[in-house]
């Protein structure tokens, strides 16, 4: 173990929650590493409290990238990895979730013959409409090595000819990380902040470009929302590209909370304390799974089912009608205790590089 380096790439905000899990583990063993930052879905003055929060340590390179198109963004996140590549050869790439760094930097490595690890594999919506969807799909037909994180992702990656020997279970690191810092984010003052009591409000949450940049969607999505206020308050964080929307509908917004966007911290103290979650977010799905929290999913899909196989999550589209009933049906009802899926239980981070020490007695990581 003592020859495991690791190289770590990563740029969007969910990815560092997830990286955030594996750093941990090869810090704790002692292992040595080298951070580089795409800047993906990341503001300037965001960064900071978000490694701040996650005692993730500065990165050893930004590369500053954002703005522009998604394929703008590949190209130039792929463009500036390569010589980072070629300088310090890697003998494996690890990549982690569904963002354009994760496909970047699995499409960089395989050009350079560099085998690709993928945490958080197998994940379908089996809606090729969502850029997630793509990214998933090819970092999964370049993959060498497979961590899932539910029963479903190995069944996926099976009827889609992936070899079994291939495929590992080995949980979920957005998990590993909301245990590893869920007591203090209890200690956030974020609902005093804010004036809100325990169980006495709902969260929203929406960046899905088929909710926020469909203009006529969106407006019905915004009036529901409105509608669930009248019965509870809604804390809704948004994102300064959802605000402009949000602005540019017309629709009134006045009984929501809408709040800046929040640091994770206070984020998950919102959710842990709140009385049900609005979302079309697959990370939301998951951490409100864990905190026993009612989840409504504003999509017509989901790449998470376990979520909805444990009774926390539910589908409920992008009609106002059934977000409504759904909103009314969970505010009438008790939550229930719930079974935690398979190996959410903190650890999957050390599974991972217990593989990885496995697979390469000297492997040079990038996630």
């Amino acid at each position: 173990m003592a020859d495991l380096s690791l190289t770590i790439v990563a740029g969007a905000r969910p990815n560092f929650i997830k990286v955030a899990a594996l750093m941990h583990e090869v810090t704790r063993r002692h292992l040595s590493f080298r951070l580089i930052h795409t800047g993906q879905h990341f503001s300037h003055e965001m960064s900071k409290s978000f490694f701040d929060d996650l005692e993730i340590p500065e990165p050893d390179v930004n590369l500053e990238i954002s703005g522009g198109t998604q394929i703008q963004q590949l190209a130039q996140i792929m463009t500036a990895l390569e010589p980072l590549m070629r300088e310090r050869p890697q003998d494996i790439l690890v990549v982690v979730g569904d963002v354009t760094s994760t496909v970047a930097a699995a499409l960089t490595a395989s050009k350079l013959g560099i085998p690709v690890a993928h945490v958080e594999a197998g994940l379908r919506s089996f809606d090729r409409t969502m850029p997630e969807e793509i990214n998933r799909i090819v970092t999964d037909a370049l993959a060498d090595y497979l961590f899932t994180t539910e029963p479903s992702g190995e069944e996926n990656l099976l009827r889609e000819g992936v070899p079994a020997s291939k495929i590992f279970f080995t949980g979920n690191v957005m998990i590993d990380t909301l245990l590893r810092f869920r007591e203090k984010a209890a200690r956030s003052s974020v609902l005093s902040d804010w004036h809100l009591e325990p169980r006495s409000y709902a969260v929203a949450t929406m960046h899905r470009p088929a909710n926020v940049d469909d203009p006529a969607r969106f407006s019905r999505l915004l009036n529901v929302l409105e509608q669930i206020s009248v019965r509870i308050p809604v804390f809704f964080p948004v994102h300064p590209r959802t605000r402009q929307r949000i602005d540019a509908s017309g629709v009134n917004s006045s009984r929501m909370v809408l709040a800046p966007p929040q640091s994770y911290l206070d984020f998950v103290h919102l959710i842990a304390n709140a009385r049900m979650v609005l979302t079309d977010s697959g990370g939301v799905q998951e951490e409100t799974t864990i905190l026993n929290v009612p989840c409504l999913t504003m999509r017509e899909n989901t790449e998470r089912p376990i979520t909805i196989n444990c009774g926390t999550n539910q589908l409920v589209g992008v009609e106002p009608e059934g977000i409504l009933g759904a909103a009314i049906q969970t505010l009438e009802l008790a939550p229930q205790p719930v079974r935690m899926p398979q190996l959410w239980d903190g650890h999957a981070g050390a599974r991972i590089i217990d593989v990885l020490a496995q697979v390469s007695a000297r492997p040079r990581v990038v996630f």
